[in-house]
This record gives C-alpha cells, structure tokens and sequence, in this order.
C-alpha cells in the first residue's frame, strides 16, 4: 500500500495539474484586483470630472500590489516543491543503464575478430 501511494505520488501529471490549479488561483486574484482598481479608477476619472475636483490618492493600488507579492511568493514555493519532487523522482527511479555493457575477455577477442573479419578485402 505505500508503495502504491509513492507511485501515486509521484506521477507527474499530478504534480503538474496540482502546479497548475494553484498557480492559476493566484493569478486569478491578480486579474480581479487589476480589473478592480481600473473599474475604480474610471469611476472616479468620471465622478472627478462631474464634480470638478481634483483627484488625489483616489486609487487604491495596495490590493494588487499584495496579489502581486501573494503570486510572486506562490510560484517561488511551488518552484521549490517541484524541485524537491523531481529529486524524490530520482531517488526512487532505477537508474537507467546507459551505454554497452561490459563485455567479457571472450567478447572482446570475438569483436577484434569480427571486426577483422568486415575490414579484410
């Protein structure tokens, strides 16, 4: 059973839908603070104009500057747990043989042989 729960764990389109839904919830509050401040800002261009005062400190960016930072801090974390992920990956993955494998005295003298054998005219 826990071997079934690592392997679980450890499939990466998982990890890669997980990553996703996150990080698309944090630019989801970005773009809602964005069109926000630009819904307020164009009100208050209008009420300004209908008044005819002046517009000082109408705009209050502070909201979207914290979804920027609450964004910025989510992809940092997820870029760590990712990378913790792909080093858990490999520690339980069986390394992959690359490469011929050693051959014995016996199939090396039969390959020089081969070998000689292809080159002769």
């Amino acid at each position: 059973m826990i071997k079934e729960f690592r392997d679980f764990i450890l499939k990466g389109n998982m990890i890669d839908l997980a990553v996703g839904v996150i990080i698309g919830a944090a630019f989801g509050k970005v773009i809602t603070e964005f069109t926000g401040v630009l819904l307020k800002t164009i009100t208050a261009i209008a009420k300004v104009e209908e008044v005819g005062a002046v517009m000082i400190g109408v705009v209050d960016v502070g909201p979207l500057i914290n979804s920027l930072a609450s964004l910025l801090l989510v992809g940092f974390a997820l870029f760590i747990v990712v990378k913790a992920y792909g080093a858990a990956k490999a520690r339980f993955e069986k390394p992959v043989e690359s490469g011929p494998a050693k051959l014995s005295a016996e199939e090396k003298l039969l390959t020089e042989i081969r070998d000689l054998l292809k080159n002769k005219p």
